[in-house]
Order: structure tokens, then sequence, then C-alpha cells
């Protein structure tokens, strides 16, 4: 099932189909063949945002459950299919199910939410029935997937010697149900969230946001994202989780902009050193700054699309202090010079960031107390976990070196301040170690711009396109490069040349939105005959 873009019809299964079947309906291997209706096509065109169901994650759940996953724990608040589900598939038998068993014993965690993440994973990035071999390279790969390395092999035995082909067949009446639910709601999540941010999905691009909807899962809410892929596996049932899905679509759309900005955010830096050391802080945000720039941002967005009165939205933005997410508060105060303006929020996202004022937020957040932990844990935390993943893959010119980066993003703070002889020191001190490291040579090459030196930063910005040194890994340096090696070569009088870098930066796979705006812009100067526009 997929949304196009910001339409809100999503294909649905064939209307009269038959009605889905209680779960002792459903067939297993020793039982008599049974009529099952015909699995809805996958005809539909590959698009950005997609609600369904997947035989691979059924599969991987099944056995899962036939291992004796959740197996102590008491099923009075399980859907009858979920219960009568568990009970069907422990009863199954053979050597691949046994196969599936030891491997499950043997790579069990002690914390069962934790077991569940590494499967869910599993089912998130496997190719189709029957091998089931992962859609992703090696190097791509969770770290959660890696740990269970040979499953694969496993599963596909396990699939074929309990034909859960046919069982899959058998309860597409219970998945297509739960996706029709979930078609009006999803619908208006996409519609309102992308209207807000004025944001037009491109259906063929490389990032997808995808809903997969499986009973099995239970009412644990699971979001997951690596890299541009984002996922949710919803359990459905009745209640809709209408903001879950909002939170983690948002996430999807505004999750870029803080790695597209870094130089701009890096200014308010300061501010998340002290929102560190908030107790309740998430662990995986305490030292990933643009991520938590991005979280931040989510809520701030999410306090201007929830139905809630000002008491509320107050009540919830105290919570957010004291839970170590103060950016929230000056962010939702900024939003109404991003819904007074014209460009999209990717376009709007430097200025928004400018518009806080990191001194008087910094007097405010001396008098915020953080809130302490909370220790207590839910008695079934497999089954009402809520597991969030921001993961993403740094650019692959920047070394995994914790030294080198805190330098690059003290070089960018400095060029935002405009400070050209510090952040030199920060990039020099990146080359020292790293001597052909393409974030630092830009680097080089924006204090040659601070410093009015067109020959030095022209000798720069042309090291980073062209030759053995150019950004071919960094479409960031490569298109803001070709960007302003234009400008350099417009002001010196040879417009051919600047057409050429302009028309470059625009071919830039991968290249930030408002640099292919510039560049657009520069072009359609020279057509006007004027001088070429500024960003």
């Amino acid at each position: 099932m997929a949304l196009f873009g910001l339409c809100a019809a999503i294909a649905l299964p064939a209307a009269g189909q038959a009605q889905a079947p209680t779960p002792a309906q459903v067939q297993t291997q020793s039982s008599p063949p049974a009529q099952t209706p015909v699995a809805r096509p996958r005809t539909a065109p590959p698009s950005t945002v997609s609600v369904d169901g997947s035989e691979a994650m059924f599969t991987t759940m099944c056995a899962l459950l036939a291992a004796g996953f959740e197996s102590n724990v008491n099923s009075d608040n399980w859907t009858a299919f979920r219960a009568q589900m568990r009970e069907r598939l422990r009863q199954q038998q053979g050597p691949a199910v046994d196969a599936a068993r030891e491997f499950y014993r043997q790579h069990e965690l002690r914390d069962p939410g934790a077991t569940l993440s590494r499967y869910l994973w599993f089912g998130l990035v496997s190719g189709p029935a029957p091998a089931f071999q992962p859609v992703l390279r090696r190097n791509e790969l969770p770290p959660e997937v890696i740990a269970l390395e040979g499953f694969s092999e496993i599963l596909s035995n396990y699939y074929q010697e309990q034909k859960i082909g046919a069982m899959w067949r058998q309860v597409q009446p219970v998945y297509n149900r739960e996706v029709e639910r979930l078609h009006d709601s999803v619908s208006q999540v996409v519609f309102v969230s992308t209207g807000y941010v004025r944001e037009i999905l491109e259906p063929s691009g490389p990032r997808t946001f995808m809903i997969v909807v499986e009973p099995l899962v239970g009412r644990i809410t699971n979001v997951r994202n690596f890299g541009d892929h984002y996922a949710l596996v919803l359990s459905g049932g009745e209640e809709i989780p209408t903001d879950v899905v909002r939170h983690a679509f948002l996430h999807f759309l505004l999750d870029p902009l803080p790695l597209m900005y870094p130089h701009v955010i890096a200014v308010k830096r300061p501010l998340f050193e002290k929102a560190a050391t908030a107790p309740r802080l998430a662990p995986e945000l305490k030292d990933d700054f643009a991520s938590y720039f991005a979280e931040c941002t989510v809520r701030a967005v999410e306090l201007k699309l929830k139905r809630i009165s000002p008491g509320e939205r107050e009540a919830a933005v105290s919570r957010d202090d004291e839970d170590g997410y103060v950016l929230v508060k000056p962010l939702f105060g900024v939003l109404p010079k991003f819904e007074n303006s014209e460009p999209s929020m990717k376009l709007f996202f430097p200025d928004l960031v400018r518009a806080i004022d990191a001194g008087t937020e910094a007097k405010r957040l001396a008098t915020v107390k953080f809130a302490p932990v909370q220790t207590a844990q839910p008695e079934d935390e497999a089954a009402s976990e809520e597991v969030a993943r921001r993961r993403r893959a740094a650019p692959t010119t920047v070394p995994n070196d914790d030294e080198v980066i805190a330098a690059l993003t003290e070089g960018e703070r400095r060029i935002a301040e405009k400070n050209p002889r510090a952040a030199e020191a920060s990039f020099q001190k990146v080359l020292t170690k790293y001597p052909d490291q393409a974030r630092a040579w830009y680097g080089i090459g924006l204090v040659a711009l601070l410093d009015h030196d067109a020959a030095r930063a022209k000798q720069v910005f042309g090291r980073l396109t062209a030759g053995e040194h150019a950004a071919a890994q960094d479409p960031m340096v490569l298109a803001w490069s070709h960007v302003y090696l234009a400008r350099i070569y417009d002001d010196e009088g040879n417009p051919s040349v600047a057409k050429a870098e302009y028309q470059s930066a625009l071919t830039v796979q991968g290249g930030p939105e408002q640099a292919k705006q510039a560049a657009q812009r520069g072009l359609a100067a020279f057509g006007a005959d004027k001088p070429v526009a500024r960003p």
C-alpha cells in the first residue's frame, strides 16, 4: 500500500474480500488444505511512504514465538489472534523448528525488549522469501542484524518446513483489515505534516518511510531508522497511535536538516552541553548534537500540530525542559517566523536556528531544574516498551575520531561567528592528522572567503571539485564548492566558467537543496543579466 506524495489515497484490498478468519481457522503444516484468500497484488509503484504487512516480518515473528519468545508471558491482554497463534506456533515440530529454538537460546538477551529489537531489525532489512537475505550491504546493516548472523538460513529452512508461505496467505484478511484501519489516520498525518513544513515528497527519492503492520508483535510500538530508511512496526488493534506515527514521520522530514547546516547549529552547542547533563535525556542523544537538535525541532513542530490547549502546551514545554529537551521552547517560539515566510522548512531552517537568542536561553537554562531519572519499569517490558532508534550514517569523509569531529564542529562554529583565525586553527588541527580531509579543506576555503582571498579560495574549492582530491564522497562539500567557485569566477568576469560551475553543482547526487537553489538563482541571474543573487 502506498501514499503517493501528498495524496490521501492508499490502494486497499479489493471490495468484497473475505472477512478475516479467526486464529483457529489458520491452518498449519499438519492441517488439511484450506481455501485461502489470494494475497493482494504488490503492483503499486515505489513510493516514499508505505503501509503494509511484511511476509519477512511475519515469518520472523512466527519463528520467534515458535522458539519460545514470550512463552511465560500471560496472554490475558493479548488479542485472540496473537494468543492463539502463539499456542499454535509453540506446538510446531521438525528439524528446522529445533534449529530455530537452538539459535534463539544461544542469542537470547536478558532484556526481552532488546531480544525483540534484534529480530524486528532483521525482519525490516530482510529480502523476500524463501531466502530472506538482507537487502542492505553488510557495512550498512544495523549491529542488531549482524548479531543474528546465520539466521537467514535457519529462517529459510523454517519457512519451507512449516509452510509459512501458505499460512501468510491465509492470514491476509487480518492484515488487510489492519492496514485499511490505518489508512485515513496515516494519510492525514502525512498531509498535515508535509503541508506544515512545505515539503513535497519525491516518490523516486532514496529516503523511505515504511509502516509495517504486524499483530504478532503485541502492544509494543517500534520506531526504527537507519540512514535514510525509517520504519514503524505497529501491532494494529482498535487504538491507532497517531501521535507516534506523527512523531516518527516528523523525524523523517526534519532529521536531515541539522546535518545539512552543521555550521549553523554549532553556535547553539553550549545550550546542548548544558542539556546533556539532564538525567532523563535519552542516552543516545547525549553525545549526538545533530540528533538532539532534530529531536527538539520535532517536538516543537508537534506542539504546533497537536490540538491541545495553551495550558497543555505549556505543561508539555515544562516537561521537555525538565527532561533536557531545552531547545523545544525557543524553537517553538520562533516557528511563527517560519509560518509567516514562504520557503520550505528545508530552506528556512538556518534562519529559524539563528532566530534563537543563545544568550537569553543560557540565562533561562540557569533556572531550569532537570528532573531525576525514573526507575520504575513496566511489568511486561517486551509488550509495552516503545523503542526509538535514531541512527544516521556519518558523512563518509569524516573519520570516526572524536577529536577530529570536535575540531570540525568548533571550526564550523567559528565560521558562523565570522572568526577566521580561530576557525583556521581548528581546521588545520584536523589536516595535521588527516591531510586530505574534505570537510577541513572546505572549512579552509570558507576561511579564505572571510579573508576576501579569492585566489586562495579558488585554489581550495578547485581542489575539492576536480582531481584526485575531489570530495566525491561528500555531496555537501562538492555541491557548495562548485557554487563558491562559480561566484568567484563571476566576480572575476568569467561568466562561461561560472555557469559551468553552477551547472556542476546541480548535478551533484545527494547535494543539499540549498546549494541547488543557490546554483539555480545564479544561473537565473545570468539570464536576467543581473548580479548573482546571494542566498
